[in-house]
């Protein structure tokens, strides 16, 4: 498929077909970069995309326990200045 390139202020942008977005499942957001003189242009991953599985498998493993206790023990709050 050709397409052509239309001025978008002083850009230039690409009309891409809503049936080839949803084939690709991009909504909003997109990720681009150039690959061997090529353009790339695919959905854009969610910045947090699997956080909670691998936070319940630090639970299930133990790993999320506190390194350094930084709680404040009564009568040392008077060390601080507030």
């Amino acid at each position: 498929m050709q397409s052509h390139i239309i001025r978008i202020g002083n850009s230039r942008g690409v009309r891409i077909p809503a049936h080839i977005l949803r084939q690709c499942q991009i909504k909003d957001q997109i990720s681009i970069e150039v690959v061997d003189d090529k353009i790339v242009i695919s959905a854009a991953e969610k910045p947090r995309k699997g956080w909670e599985e691998q936070f319940r498998l630090m639970h299930k493993n133990g790993d999320d326990k506190m390194l350094i206790d930084d709680t404040i023990k009564a009568g040392e709050e008077d060390d601080w200045t507030w």
